[in-house]
């Protein structure tokens, strides 16, 4: 063999090498990832036969200075519960003209307010099961178009943990679940097995990484069969509340916990709300939003013990209903800004505000409709007075109300 072929015959050698071996390197996943075998793929290029030497290079390389990623802010919205009575599906049912439901004017008022928030959160407190029909009290169920109409009216996280999350058994809650997540929202509260139950929930947004816990204190009386595999948690099964919340916080920026707790139509929480918030706020929540009560109570900071602060609302009171009184037409939605400092890995809780809503309804199934109190005026307060046996009820009526339960500091950020 001449020194020509020889000297061909290694280069197609030194190739197949290259190939053979190489083949790892500089591929890449579709996740982005380098797969496993890439690792301990061979490095090829040039090496000195000395493994003792070291060269000295003529110019040191440096590296790019990191950019410091700067702090981001989400805009958050979280409001109460969506309780769909009787009323309120027969009109939606009315305004389709027969043809399934049409549950849009209910939310219209709001909507530009939820759409615009990064991350708008709600209490579902109806189910929503497609092999039952509409109901109201005291098993409710709701049409699939109303779930449809909470995503299209600007909902990003929806809890289901509440008392009537069995209200059509564990076959209406496996279907909620399912229409649910189908639908794209973040679903919370409630879980198909234990490896659903075990996993963090979680939302992301701007690359700011929220966890979600849902939880409830009641379920009606209500249980699951014991052959069940979906699963939920009760405010009394703390062991595995902060097993979540601490599981979340070692993953996500934030911790957000929406729990349905306290006694119906009581404007002051129990001692019972407050110790559990307490022990939440020190396992890592950031931000607890509660449900249940129907009426407003008060928001505040719970201090940890890290030097951080906890915002708490204990109730925001109903979004929409048909219930009668005064105090259960009138609800809130909360504002709030989170923001985390990549330098400092600091998360705060600021800007909040308080937003004042009224349902409106005068005609039964005809008009029921979320009112911002901006909206509202006197001559549509006059016109349900009598149905909710308020007779001065008032815009006036309204503001004092919300700052007898309402501290003022929320009010006015």
């Amino acid at each position: 063999m001449n020194n020509k072929a020889v000297k061909v015959f290694l280069s197609v050698i030194l190739a197949l090498v290259l190939v053979i071996g190489g083949v790892a390197v500089g591929r890449t996943l579709k996740n982005g990832r380098q797969p496993i075998e890439s690792v301990n793929a061979p490095v090829f290029g040039k090496t000195d036969k000395n493994p003792d030497k070291t060269d000295t290079p003529s110019e040191t390389p440096t590296e790019a200075p990191t950019a410091q990623k700067p702090p981001v802010t989400l805009n958050m919205l979280s409001v109460g519960d969506n309780l769909i009575h009787d009323g309120i599906y027969q009109q939606a049912q009315k305004r389709a003209g027969g043809n399934g439901y049409d549950f849009s004017y209910c939310y219209a008022r709001v909507k530009d307010t939820v759409s615009a928030a990064d991350i708008a959160t709600i209490n579902q407190e109806t189910i929503v099961a497609k092999s039952y029909a509409p109901s109201g009290y005291p098993l409710f169920n709701s049409p699939q178009e109303l779930g449809q109409t909470v995503v299209d009216t600007g909902f990003d996280v929806v809890s289901l943990a509440n008392n009537h999350m069995l209200d059509k058994t564990s076959k209406g809650l496996a279907e909620a679940i399912d229409f649910w997540d189908a639908t794209g929202l973040v679903r919370t509260g409630a879980y198909k097995n234990t490896e659903d139950l075990n996993r963090v929930e979680y939302i992301e947004k701007n690359g700011l990484k929220i966890g979600l816990v849902g939880i409830t204190q009641y379920t009606n009386g209500l249980s699951l069969p014991s052959d069940s595999p979906l699963k939920y948690i009760l405010t009394s099964d703390e062991a595995t509340i902060e097993r979540k919340i601490k599981a979340a916080k070692a993953q996500c920026d934030v911790v957000l916990v929406n729990v349905h707790w306290g006694s119906e139509y009581t404007t002051t929480p129990a001692q019972e709300q407050r110790n559990l918030a307490k022990k939440m706020a020190d396992w890592g929540a950031n931000v607890i939003i509660g449900h249940h009560p129907h009426v407003l109570q008060p928001v505040e900071w719970i201090e940890t013990g890290d030097g951080t602060r906890t915002l708490v609302a204990y109730s925001l009171g109903n979004f929409i209903s048909q219930q009668n009184t005064a105090a259960r037409v009138i609800g809130g939605m909360l504002h709030y800004d989170i923001t985390k400092d990549f330098g400092t890995g600091k998360v705060t809780v600021s800007n909040v505000r308080f937003e004042t809503i009224v349902t409106h309804y005068v005609n039964g199934s005809h008009d029921v409709q979320i009112y911002p109190l901006s909206q509202y005026s006197d001559t549509l307060a006059k016109k349900q007075a009598a149905r909710i046996k308020q007779a001065d009820f008032s815009v006036a009526y309204i503001e004092d109300f919300v700052e007898k339960v309402i501290p003022a500091e929320f009010l006015t950020a």
